[in-house]
């Protein structure tokens, strides 16, 4: 693509107050984008906050389709990114209908929205590595049935399916990510385990376990993942034959949660010692996936690895909680 693709391009981000967005409005906005994002709850400590960008900022729910509807007609919006989502495990396991409501409900109001917004040309929903649930081949690849069984996993197996309706049914220029556990800088969701390893070691406090460690995750760096989310929708605006397709982006390998703070325990050079709890429940134990698609017909491929981007996130934690 261009370099000037982004170039005075009205784009909509969802989300854009989570870990993902907070990198991906930036990326956009150093393209030339003019960016407008939903807020539902105001996050002073967020990436999109402290950096004071330049974005237009319409404060409303996923689940208001006339906020999205008048969003998307009064800014002339080209694009949609649609990262909003209650994204915690533990949450959707304790209050599971705000989980649906923000995950599914959500998603058939801004695709509903979009299908009424004729200026829209690329619609990028980010569905997730759990919306295969539980399999007993891996790695997941795009074909393989979604069949979440706990309500975070049913709630991205159904936004993601009802992305696919919209696209098969309506023609509508949807494109759909799958990617695995995002990491990074600006995450201050402190119960997951990246960013709560590292707060843990510079306040010289034992890391927190929740599980018995040996979960299996595909951990992916998240400007790996805002790069992707946008290659994605350039190569949707001028390819119809994206529309409805899945990607799977990952760095293809495997590592259990324990084996992920070790890593990070040595890299901080800590003595510390992880504090295993065994308490989670309701999750796949063994997740990873396959970006054998993503690399052939998009011709991506990740720019960090887990220890180059474990670096970053590590650097940016010790600057921001110094």
């Amino acid at each position: 693509m261009a370099n000037n693709f982004w170039r005075d391009r009205s784009v909509l981000v969802t989300g854009a107050t989570g870990l993902l967005g907070g990198w991906l409005t930036q990326r956009l906005l150093d393209r030339g984008a003019r960016l407008v994002a939903l807020v539902r709850d105001w996050v002073p400590e967020c990436e999109l906050v402290r950096r004071g960008q330049h974005v237009s900022v319409v404060r409303g729910d996923i689940t208001d389709r006339d906020v999205l509807e008048r969003a998307l007609g009064e800014f002339e919006v080209q694009t949609v990114f649609h990262l909003a989502a209650q994204a915690i495990v533990g949450i959707a396991n304790r209050n599971p209908v705000s989980t649906f409501e923000s995950n599914v409900q959500g998603t058939w109001n801004l695709l509903e929205a979009c299908r009424r917004s004729p200026l829209v040309t690329a619609i990028i929903v980010a569905s997730s590595d759990k919306a295969y649930g539980t399999h007993t081949v891996l790695p997941f690849r795009e074909d393989m049935a979604l069949q979440g069984r706990h309500p975070y996993e049913v709630s991205k197996s159904c936004a993601d399916l009802i992305s696919q309706a919209y696209a098969v049914t309506y023609d509508l220029p949807v494109g759909i990510t799958r990617c695995g556990n995002f990491y990074g800088g600006g995450d201050l969701n402190w119960n997951r385990v990246v960013p709560g390893t590292i707060r843990s070691i510079l306040r010289r406090e034992r890391p927190v376990i929740r599980s018995d460690g040996q979960y299996i995750r595909d951990y992916f760096y998240v400007e790996d993942g805002a790069a992707a989310t946008m290659l994605l929708a350039e190569r949707l605006s001028a390819d119809r034959a994206l529309r409805g397709k899945a990607f799977n982006f990952s760095n293809e390998i495997q590592i259990t949660v324990l084996e992920l703070v070790e890593k990070i325990l040595a890299e901080m050079k800590s003595k510390l010692k992880p504090e295993v709890q065994n308490q989670a429940s309701n999750e796949v134990r063994h997740q990873f996936l396959s970006a054998e698609r993503a690399r052939t017909e998009l011709n991506w491929k990740p720019m960090f690895t887990l220890d180059e981007g474990l670096e970053k996130t590590i650097a940016w934690y010790r600057e921001a909680l110094k």
